[in-house]
């Protein structure tokens, strides 16, 4: 399949979890990457320390709102392509504080676009085909679904949290910047990731940590509710082919095809953990299990039919199961303890 050629990428959000993986991948297939991150709680130089040994990454230390050094960046890079991970993204955070999700998501995507739609426009004809503008983008936006179904790219939106909605929001005038003015924009949409280097915060890592520290592993409700998860490193291959094989104004979404219960997750990751590292006493780190007030809104199920992403642009699955997937991942946080402590105490 010949593909769209991108040798200058912006990243924006790349020092975070995704999008540090989606580094890493683009400085594989020999693109140039400056990352634009502002370094908030879950933005850390940790991730992509790496990634900084050659010349083909830089580090831009600014906020995706300010117009000035975006545009900057842009004149002095002259990008072939931009990849949009920088997003505030924890829902229990949006409903304590929804201001900081408006700003980023919303305020900062429209200044991304404006400076893209601008630059694009002085681009000669021969270079305007090939840009990308690639925004990526959650399934939390389309609601929730019961006990059948799955999402895809025609699903209605329907976002429940001030998170999702802020997201909806930006998906929404990507799209706009495609059908009004031209530029070449692409959306997806994928269900929740995991792996390596994500924030503590999120379920996973936050299961890992907790259990080793001897703390209660806090369980919304009752753990019913369902999740697709795909591999952070499956979701960056997806990325890639949308931004580099994928038609502008289109929308791909990626999932793992991999749905479970979080209570199941939670019990599997004390299995793991009950055989890598043993608690001293002997007993089951399932013990630590600790049923909690469910959040506000929780929604009931996500599931991913990506189907039409595997025939248009031929993705695929490395991790087909969730378990070796988890496996890995859980046994990655125990080979580098250094590195929660590093990010949750704010060293960069």
């Amino acid at each position: 399949m010949v593909g769209n050629r991108v040798d200058s990428l912006l990243v924006t959000g790349g020092a975070g979890f995704i999008g540090s993986a989606f580094v890493r991948h683009a400085l594989a297939n020999g693109a140039r990457v400056v990352v634009l991150d502002a370094f908030t709680y879950a933005g850390h130089r940790a991730n992509i320390e790496e990634c900084l040994e050659g010349e083909s990454c830089q580090v831009v230390e600014g906020n995706i709102c300010n117009f000035e050094l975006v545009k900057k960046l842009f004149d002095e890079f002259q990008f072939d392509g931009v990849a949009h991970f920088a997003a505030e993204s924890h829902v229990d955070n949006s409903i304590q504080g929804p201001g900081a999700f408006v700003e980023t998501n919303m305020k900062g995507t429209f200044t991304l676009l404006e400076v893209a739609r601008n630059y694009w426009h002085s681009l000669a004809e021969s270079k305007k085909g090939d840009f990308r503008f690639l925004h990526v983008s959650t399934d939390e936006v389309f609601g929730e679904l019961g006990e059948t179904g799955k999402f895809s790219e025609t699903t209605p939106y329907q976002p429940r949290s001030p998170y999702s909605a802020t997201k909806a929001a930006s998906d929404h005038l990507v799209r706009a910047w495609h059908h009004t003015y031209g530029l070449p924009t692409i959306v997806t949409n994928c269900s929740n990731n995991y792996g390596p280097r994500q924030y503590p915060e999120k379920m996973i890592p936050r299961m890992i940590r907790c259990a080793l520290q001897g703390e209660p592993l806090p369980v919304y409700g009752k753990g019913e509710n369902i999740r697709d998860w795909i591999h952070v490193e499956d979701h960056c291959r997806g990325i890639w082919l949308a931004l580099t094989q994928g038609k502008p104004g289109e929308t791909y979404c990626f999932g793992g095809r991999s749905e479970r219960k979080n209570i199941d997750i939670v019990k599997l990751i004390c299995k793991m953990l009950d055989q890598m590292k043993p608690r001293k006493d002997g007993r089951s780190y399932e013990e630590q299990i600790s049923f909690v007030t469910d959040r506000l809104g929780h929604d009931w199920r996500y599931a991913i039919d990506d189907a039409w992403a595997e025939k248009s642009l031929g993705f695929s699955r490395q991790y087909e199961r969730f378990e070796k997937g988890l496996e890995e991942t859980v046994k990655w946080y125990l080979d580098h303890p250094e590195w929660a402590e590093t990010v949750l105490g704010g060293k960069q």
